[in-house]
C-alpha cells in the first residue's frame, strides 16, 4: 500500500488548511474565537499574564501547557527592565502575526517563502501617557514594518498576504475595548 505525502508549502499542510477553509465556510460559527489571558500585577511596572485556553471552533480547548508572558518597563521609564514593556510587545504581536499571516495566505496561494525576516519601529510621544499634554496620543503615533522576504512571488503579492493580519487590523483601524473596574 502506497502512503501519500501531504503538500505543504512554507511549512503549512495546505491540504488541511483547504479543508479548514471549507469547514468555517459551510459552519461560520467555527471561525469564531475568543482569546483570553490573566494578568497580575507584580510591582512598580512588573507584571506577569499567564495564557492557558481559549475558544474556538465552537468550544473551550486548551493550550498544551500554559504560557506565561512578563512585562515591565526600562529604568529611564522607572521600571526594573526585567521584560520588554508593553509597547514592545504590541511589536511583537504585531510582526509575528503579520509574519503568519504572510505565511499562510502564501501558502494557500502555492507561493514558496523560504525566509523571512522582519523590522519594526514605533514612534510613541510619553507625554500623553503622563497626562502632560490632552492633544498627544498616549500610543505609538506611527508605525514602520519593514519585511524582507526570500520568495519568487512579487513584493506586492507577498504585502497582500501580509495584510490579512488581525493585529494589523486592530492596530491600523482601532477595535473596541469595553474596560471594568471592580474593587476588591
Amino acid at each position: 500500500m502506497a502512503i501519500r505525502s501531504r503538500a505543504a508549502v512554507n511549512g503549512i499542510d495546505v491540504e488541511e488548511l483547504g479543508h479548514l477553509v471549507t469547514q468555517v465556510k459551510q459552519q461560520p460559527e467555527l471561525g469564531r474565537f475568543r482569546f483570553h489571558i490573566r494578568n497580575k500585577w507584580i510591582d512598580g511596572g512588573r507584571n506577569q499574564s499567564t495564557i492557558e485556553s481559549f475558544f474556538g471552533t465552537g468550544q473551550e480547548m486548551q493550550h498544551q501547557r500554559p504560557f506565561t508572558s512578563k512585562a515591565d518597563e526600562p529604568p529611564i521609564l522607572l521600571g526594573q527592565d526585567k521584560a520588554p514593556n508593553p509597547v514592545e510587545y504590541l511589536l511583537h504581536a504585531l510582526a509575528s502575526c503579520m509574519t503568519s499571516s504572510l505565511v499562510y495566505h502564501a501558502a494557500m496561494r502555492g507561493i514558496k517563502v523560504t525566509e523571512v525576516e522582519s523590522t519594526l519601529e514605533g514612534d510613541l510621544d510619553t507625554s500623553g501617557f503622563m497626562g502632560i499634554s490632552p492633544q498627544t496620543r498616549k500610543g505609538y503615533e506611527n508605525i514602520r514594518v519593514t519585511f524582507r522576504v526570500k520568495s519568487d512571488a512579487p513584493p506586492e503579492q507577498l504585502e497582500e498576504c501580509a495584510r490579512f493580519s488581525p493585529v494589523l487590523d486592530v492596530v491600523s483601524h482601532g477595535t473596541n475595548v469595553d474596560l471594568k473596574i471592580e474593587k476588591q
